[in-house]
């Protein structure tokens, strides 16, 4: 019966890897734009593909293209076939190129022209994906990748630079940049760069090491704040520093919460990375406010106002609820053997990668 069952996981796993390889081909048309940057949707059966309408006069999001890197490099790694890894290498040629305003890159980029559209810069929504594949780009290369490295380390400089900012109550946020203008706003989905500058710190020069620390604590506590400061404890989709309120929605469309993952993600690398008590404190603070809030007959449902006294829910569990929070929270309270950041790098969708052995791969880190 062994013999049988290690046969059947073979044999699922040739399955797997065949049908992502035939996904991976299928993907390959979206390239096919006179840039290389590729299109945000794709006919399969015709190979037709175009971008949203509203995105910047039908430009690509930097999200979007900006969030392959790891798939496609591994997809390379799993075939044996080069060109999905030039792919997306080729996506960093052409912003290399590029002039970068304050050295920060637009969310909007036109595949046609290869010129950025609007000059609207965001570490959250539209554009957060992007500098978090930099840096696990370099660590699952097994820090062969200086290319990824550099271009990490570079746009962290120009986003503390231009968008980190302390409140006068002490709070360190990350707000967005429209046409060189601040707008003091920080998404819940921004909440992932405490743990992105965590897990980045080690690979920084040793002068910034402490601070890179430092500073995933400040964001980490920012959003801890901006749970604590709600009456369900669970935090908004968005929160302001203006008008005299802080870590707080002021917008009812910012009011709700739609069981995000990535406050508990910053929770797990500043745990993993410190030991400190507090991050598995808030993590179980969270755990109860799902239980409490969230928690319905069919699973777990958004709610539509953190502030409300009692919850009213959308009637929606998010798939990332169940490949992201949940994951996070699970490993936030096991072992740091279990899925050691050393051996395995996570994907924005928090699905583990390899870390692709320097020794046991000709797979090219620069393309030519």
């Amino acid at each position: 019966m062994a013999v049988v069952y290690d046969w059947l996981l073979l044999f699922k796993s040739q399955v797997y890897r065949r049908k992502a390889v035939e996904l991976g081909e299928k993907l390959l048309p979206a390239f096919k734009t006179p840039t290389g940057i590729p299109w945000a949707l794709l006919n399969l059966k015709s190979g037709i593909g175009r971008n949203w309408p509203w995105a910047s006069g039908g430009s690509s999001i930097l999200a979007e293209y900006g969030t392959l890197h790891l798939e496609f490099m591994h997809l390379s790694k799993l075939s044996g076939n080069p060109e999905f890894a030039q792919k997306v290498m080729n996506i960093r040629k052409v912003l290399n190129r590029l002039d970068k305003p304050q050295g920060l890159y637009p969310n909007y980029l036109n595949p046609n022209s290869g010129q950025w559209g609007q000059h609207h810069v965001s570490v959250g929504g539209l554009g957060d994906s992007f500098y978090e594949y930099l840096l696990k780009a370099w660590l699952m290369s097994d820090k062969t990748d200086e290319e990824g490295k550099r271009m990490y380390y570079d746009a962290l400089q120009a986003i503390e630079t231009n968008l980190i900012r302390k409140s006068s109550g002490g709070l360190t946020y990350i707000a967005e940049w429209k046409g060189g203008l601040l707008e003091h706003k920080m998404g819940h989905l921004t909440c992932f760069a405490g743990g992105m500058i965590a897990l980045g710190a080690d690979g920084a020069p040793s002068e910034k090491t402490g601070h890179q620390m430092e500073q995933a604590a400040e964001i980490a506590r920012t959003c801890h704040e901006s749970y604590a400061r709600t009456a369900l404890k669970l935090g908004p989709e968005a929160f302001r520093f203006d008008g005299g309120v802080e870590a707080i929605a002021t917008r009812q469309n910012e009011k709700y919460f739609i069981l995000r993952p990535e406050v508990i993600e910053t929770y797990l690398y500043m745990w993993r990375f410190t030991h400190d008590p507090k991050y598995r404190e808030w993590g179980w603070e969270a755990v109860q406010a799902l239980e409490q809030h969230c928690k319905v007959e069919g699973g777990y449902s958004g709610v539509r106002d953190v502030y409300a006294s009692t919850p009213n829910h959308d009637d929606v569990q998010q798939s990332f609820y169940l490949a992201e929070t949940l994951k996070y929270l699970y490993l936030l309270f096991s072992d740091d053997d279990h899925l050691p950041f050393d051996h395995w790098v996570f994907n924005t969708e928090a699905h583990p990668l390899p870390v692709i052995q320097k020794d046991k791969t000709d797979i090219p880190n620069e393309v030519e």
